[in-house]
């Protein structure tokens, strides 16, 4: 598909979508008057980042005192019926991150309640709800349909139907979705932010979140070098922070 004809397929299947009209704005505003906003500090932080960033490993036993090597051997089986499914799936999107992070991030807290922003095929969420399923908890995510692919119904396809007992899955974009789930739930024990990139979208969703996470909470953000958003948003609040570098990209994680 050409550049062309994704956008107006994109912009025809907004225009379908009434409940989606405030954040079809947004992103006009976005990829217009505000485009080269979106990389702010972009160069600055990835110094920062490549100056302090240490491994996943590393990182998980230096926040949770926690090994990760048995993740990937409990859940062989999932991960293996995981992997087939995202191969089955006709469309691409996101795959899989550092899930070791995500997964004890939730033990490390006895996680009850996690919120996370963007889901793709649903890895991170896979990762939070095997850990939440251990206390009856819930994950509340924010995801945007996939207009320009008809990707709606493979949104989170490689969670298995255990799970989804577990899931409140929100369809739209975070500006409406996060009032929807403060509504449900007031206070979280793990955020796991993966969705609007830009520095103006990571602020305002950072701010927000960041208010409803309990102490002791775990904040994590993936991507952070696309801009300085993450930076200057631990900077401000005087938060000291962790780097991990996950397969060339930078993830910021910290215990509130």
């Amino acid at each position: 598909m050409s550049e062309i004809s994704r956008v107006l397929k994109t912009f025809v299947a907004y225009l379908k979508r009434p409940d989606l009209y405030p954040e079809l704005g947004r992103k006009i505003i976005k990829n217009t008057v505000n485009r080269k906003s979106a990389f702010k500090g972009k160069e600055k932080t990835n110094s920062w980042a490549a100056s302090v960033a240490i491994s996943q490993k590393e990182a998980v036993f230096k926040l949770f005192s926690i090994n990760i090597e048995d993740f990937r051997d409990q859940y062989a089986e999932v991960l293996q019926s995981a992997n087939r499914r995202e191969k089955e799936c006709p469309i691409k999107m996101g795959g899989p991150g550092a899930l070791e992070l995500i997964y004890y991030a939730c033990e490390f807290t006895k996680a009850e309640n996690v919120i996370e922003t963007g889901v793709a095929y649903g890895w991170s969420s896979l990762a939070a709800l095997l850990s939440l399923e251990k206390r009856n908890g819930t994950l509340y995510s924010s995801d945007m349909p996939y207009l320009a692919q008809d990707g709606d119904q493979y949104v989170g396809c490689i969670v298995p139907e255990n799970l989804k007992k577990h899931w409140k899955l929100f369809r739209f974009a975070d500006k409406e979705s996060l009032p929807k789930i403060f509504a449900e739930c007031s206070s979280f024990d793990v955020l796991h932010y993966d969705s609007d990139k830009s520095y103006n979208g990571r602020m305002w969703a950072y701010n927000e979140v960041y208010g409803k996470l309990k102490l002791g909470a775990v904040f994590i953000s993936d991507d952070i070098g696309d801009n300085s958003a993450y930076q200057d948003f631990c900077e401000k609040n005087n938060i000291e922070t962790t780097v991990v570098e996950y397969e060339g990209k930078y993830i910021g994680v910290f215990v509130k």
